[in-house]
Parts: structure tokens; sequence; C-alpha cells
């Protein structure tokens, strides 16, 4: 018997022999033959190979072809010299209408069903084992001497014909330090699965137990690991499970076939297409993937709305990549709920201002564009006026159709759990994913609700807080707070800058916090920008990519539908002449003696809009 002490620097050829004799003491070829493409191996009747091929190139995450034979075709040319696939992979599994009914270490004895199928070979993240230790990552499978884990998720692929199932990743734990570093490793190697499609909290693939995978081994987490999963090739078992073809065959998990072909290394050579990883939630524990390029624009997005027309001192509550965090968050978020809502006139009927409605539907058409759900909650006494704002919103094309209008008040104790989660458990099925506060009255410390001049107006403002403190303690539910003077909700998170920058701050700081807090010279910029940055998220290849799982077809084919949905000038000058019509009254952009590049104030929306763009 051969022991696994110099399999790693052996021949892929001599391997591959040596397999055939059966004279291998090992259960898996993790870290064999270093540097080469390993393949997983699908083996179906002819009759199949359309459509599974079909399959592979929907799901080319998990289901990278590198060869399809042709039927009876034993040998792989282009793959490897001198094989034969009925001897060369260390353990093989046979299903009979779907059922795993064996494993065997050799096919030659169904040599005669073998003339009518057809082999696939898929990429492996074997392969990538070699560039991810040239990077200075530890693999644990390899130091632990184990197969890597490999779970079955909760993501359904792309279906084709018969061929339909869930997605199965691979797990490799990675220090928390190394793992960009360990994205950029995988990311060109295509064929090998390419970069991860989610890092965090099994849980959000809807794998339960880490310790208990589905194929493999567990692989154990050293402290500060992080689990980052890749697509797996065993998606390709799966398929074959619940084609329920009478007759299949695949190489047994983990028992991969090697081939000749060198995992040459790539130079990613555009920042279009360098990822980073952001964090976007601690509970659960989840990450993002965006190209630098994309990062880079919304940091000038970001730069851009931080303009401080009033030079009230915005720039000391200024946190970097609020925005570009927040954005992430908001792309993997399903269901979306807005409130904005500053009565600041609080002499007059209604209230209102015009800081805040503008930028929160800007959000709301761009997240109907991207086909994800969306609400908005707001004051009871302010319903009757919503509504017809978004009535009017969508009569002038803002909007594609009415935004579900909801209001919220302090019945019980746990109101806000109850409006948020399934019977008020934060364990069970949320409404929403995200909120968003922009130019929203906040809470001060002493419970009271301020304008900037320090006036009271608790009487005006409904306590729709208490939902952002809740989500604190709801994990999966983030929250964003867009402000432009530290009294707005969400603002908690630079109240102590506040009060020792901004006028009155001592009194009028917002106490309650949100993740993220976008500061801009205008609040309505801030929505503008956020809409803008989720179309450029959207427009990213990392990142969709990232989003769907590297399943399914890239999103790009709908960006006209997203460019569409963004503000423009026409559309706010519009909307801004339906608030006035509604009697919403001008905030800080009454005042004519402010100017931004030489334009009067309350031409600065326009202005603003005409640079995010």
């Amino acid at each position: 018997m051969l022991f696994t002490g110099g399999l790693r620097s052996l021949l892929p050829h001599v391997l591959r022999k040596i397999i055939r004799c059966n004279r291998l003491s090992i259960s898996n070829t993790s870290g064999m033959a270093e540097g080469y493409k390993q393949a997983n191996v699908v083996i179906l009747h002819k009759s199949l190979a359309d459509d599974f091929e079909k399959f592979c190139h929907a799901n080319d995450g998990p289901l990278p072809l590198l060869y399809r034979s042709k039927p009876g075709d034993w040998k792989c040319p282009s793959l490897s010299s001198d094989s034969d696939i009925r001897t060369d992979c260390l353990q093989y599994r046979i299903y009979e209408y779907g059922a795993c009914t064996g494993s065997l270490k050799s096919l030659k004895e169904y040599s005669e069903q073998l003339k009518d199928m057809v082999t696939f070979y898929l990429g492996c993240s074997f392969s990538f084992e070699k560039a991810v230790q040239n990077a200075g990552i530890p693999v644990r499978n390899v130091e632990q001497k184990c197969n890597v884990s490999m779970y079955k998720t909760a993501v359904p692929c792309y279906s084709i014909s018969t061929f339909c199932c869930n997605l199965v990743v691979t797990m490799r734990p990675i220090p928390e330090r190394k793992l960009e570093a360990a994205v950029l490793a995988t990311s060109e190697l295509k064929e090998a699965h390419g970069a991860p499609i989610h890092i965090g909290d099994p849980g959000l693939l809807g794998i339960k137990d880490l310790s208990r995978p589905d194929y493999g081994d567990p692989v154990h987490l050293h402290p500060g690991d992080i689990p980052v999963f890749w697509a797996c090739g065993v998606t390709g078992i799966e398929a074959v499970v619940n084609c329920r073809a009478p007759l299949a065959f695949t190489h047994s998990p983990g028992c991969m076939f090697i081939t000749d072909l060198k995992n040459d290394d790539v130079t990613v050579r555009s920042s279009r297409e360098v990822p980073q990883v952001h964090r976007i939630s601690q509970d659960p524990l989840h990450y993002s993937i965006v190209s630098a390029e994309a990062a880079r624009k919304i940091r000038t997005l970001e730069t851009l709305i931080g303009i401080d027309p009033g030079d009230r001192g915005i720039i000391h509550l200024h946190r970097q990549d609020e925005l570009l965090k927040a954005c992430l968050s908001i792309s993997h978020a399903r269901s979306v709920l807005i409130t904005t809502g500053f009565p600041t006139h609080f002499t007059y009927e209604p209230p209102e201002e015009n800081d805040g409605p503008p930028g929160a539907l800007a959000i709301a058409a761009i997240l109907q564009a991207l086909e994800k759900e969306v609400a908005i909650v707001t004051d009871q006494r302010a319903m009757n006026l919503n509504k017809k704002i978004i009535e009017e919103a969508v009569q002038l094309g803002i909007l594609k159709r009415p935004v579900p209008l909801l209001s919220y008040q302090r019945e019980c104790a746990d109101s806000a759990l109850m409006f948020l989660c399934e019977n008020g458990n934060p364990g069970r099925p949320r409404r929403f994913d995200h909120l968003i506060a922009i130019e929203r009255a906040g809470m001060a410390a002493d419970g009271n609700y301020y304008n900037a001049r320090k006036v009271n107006i608790k009487h005006l403002v409904d306590p729709i807080d208490e939902l952002f403190l809740a989500a604190q303690t709801i994990p999966g539910v983030t929250t964003t707070g867009v402000g432009d003077g530290g009294n707005e909700l969400g603002m908690g998170k630079v109240k102590d800058a506040v009060k020792k920058h901004i006028k009155n701050g001592d009194v009028i700081a917002c106490d309650v916090e949100a993740d993220f807090t976008i500061v801009a010279g205008v609040s309505n910029w801030g929505g503008y920008a956020i809409a803008c940055a989720l179309y450029i998220l959207s427009t990213c290849e990392v990142h969709d990519r990232y989003l769907r799982r590297a399943i399914g077809f890239p999103q790009l084919s709908k960006t006209t539908v997203w460019l569409s949905a963004l503000p423009s000038v026409t559309k706010e000058e519009k909307l801004l002449k339906a608030l006035v019509r509604h009697g919403v009254r001008s905030g800080k952009t009454a005042s004519l003696e402010m100017e931004v590049d030489g334009l009067p104030f309350y031409n600065t929306h326009s202005l603003m809009i005409e640079k995010l763009l």
C-alpha cells in the first residue's frame, strides 16, 4: 500500500495508474497532485446528456463543465492522457431510479451499459487548494488530514427539464484577516468554482449544523476562523438523485478524477474584477463581496453627498463606507421598510417639510425595480397625505406601482416585535429584513423629539423609533439611518459627535442607533445616493454572482429597467411641485442665502442628482 506522504508531488498520470491498481490507502484526493485540476464525475444515459449539459451551463458555479464525452467513450483526451473513467477514480457510486445502491472501486463490470452513457467532467474545489495555500491561507481539511465538508443547502438551482435540485457547497474555515485573500485567490479560478458564494453564518444557506456535513468529514474551525462556502460539484449528484434515471454513476464525494491540466496562476487584470470583502451583519454573521471599482464609485457618492451647505459641522458625523455597507446589506434584503417624516413646521398643517419624502421615494423606486418588497411606515396623522403623495408619484412615473403604507402605534410592550415578527417571536420569519429611516424625527435621550431649534415636537411623532430598537434584538434585521443634522432617527450611532459639534446637539441628538448611519448635507441626497449605489451594485458582476450564489444567469439584462428607476432632475422637480400642491413646505431649502457651487441652495437638489448620476 502507498500512503499519503508523497502523493502531493506525484504527477497526475502516475496517480491515476496507482488508483487504477487499487493501491492507495486514502479516502479522498484532497491535497493530491498539487496544482493540477481535479474533476467531479457524472455518468448518464445519452438521452439525458443534452439536458444535463444545459443544467451545467445554467448553474456554472457548482457545475463548471470541463469536458463532455461521446457515448461509450471512456477517455477524455483534452483533460488527460492514458485515462479510463471506469477505473481512475478512487471510488464510484451507482444510482438506480434516484437511490444510491452501492459503492464501487471500478465500473468495468458495467462496460456494456456504459456504451450508451455519456461522462461529464466537472470542476472541483480541490483544484484551488494549492492557490489558497500559496496565498498564505491555511487549508484546514488538508491540515486535519480529512475530506472537505460538504452540505446540502436550501438554495434552489436553476432547473432544466428533469434536472432540479438544491445547491451543495463545500465549507473551508478561513481566518478572518485572510478572507479577502481567499476570495482573491479563487475568484479567477472559474473551472474550480471561482469565488465563494457565501461567507458567514451557515444558517443563511439553510445549513443547521456544521458538525454534521451531508458529505465528507467535519472540519474543525480554529479560533478566529470564519466559515466560507464555495459552490460544489456534488450538486451534480443531487441532480442525478432527483432526475431518478434508471441507471447513473458518479464519483464518490471527495474521490475525484485527477486531470493533467495545471491550475496556472491567474492575474486579475481589471480593477472592475478585484473583489473586496465587507462585513454587513454581526448577528447573523454575514459578509458580502463587491468589486473594487463598484466600491470606489460608491465612495465617490458618499463624498459628494457630504457637502455641508449649511456649514453645520456634519463632517464630524461622517463615518467612511457607511453608504457602501448599508447598500450591500440592502442588496441582500428581501423586504425593506422605509420611514420618513419630520414635522419641522409644527404650527402649520401639514407640519412636514419636503426633505425626506423625495429621498424615500427614490429608494422605493429602485427597490421596486430590483423586485424587492418595499413598504413605508409613517405617522397615523400623516397617512392621508402620504397616500396622496404616493399616488401622485405613480402618476408621475416615479414609482412603478403604489407602495403599501403602514402606521405603527404602541399598544403593548411587544408591539414592535409583533409588527416585525410572526407572533412577536424574533426566531420566526420576519416581515422585513432591512429598515431605513430618512429624515425621520428621532427620539432624544430624554424621550422627546426635537427640531434643530430645540422645539419639542413629540406630540406630532409616532414612536416608530421602537421598530429600530426592536430590530436590534432580531437576528437578521439590519437598519440604516439617513440624516443631516443629528436629530434624525438612526443618528444615535454618532450622538457623541452630534453633542460636541452640532448646534443644540446636547439636547436634540437622537439617541436611537442604526447599524449604518449615512450623513448628507441634505437628507434627500442620502436617499438619491442609496438609489444610485444600489444600481451600481446591481450592475457589478462580482456582487451579482455572489447574490445569486453563482447559480442561474446574470441579471444584467435588467439594466435598462434599473436605470429608468433612478432619480432624475425632472422627477425631482415634479415631485417637489406635487408636495407644494399638498401643502408641504420647504425646510432647509427655504434659505436662499446659502449656495453650493454658486447655485442657490433651493437648486442644489437638482445639482446633486446631476453629480450623482
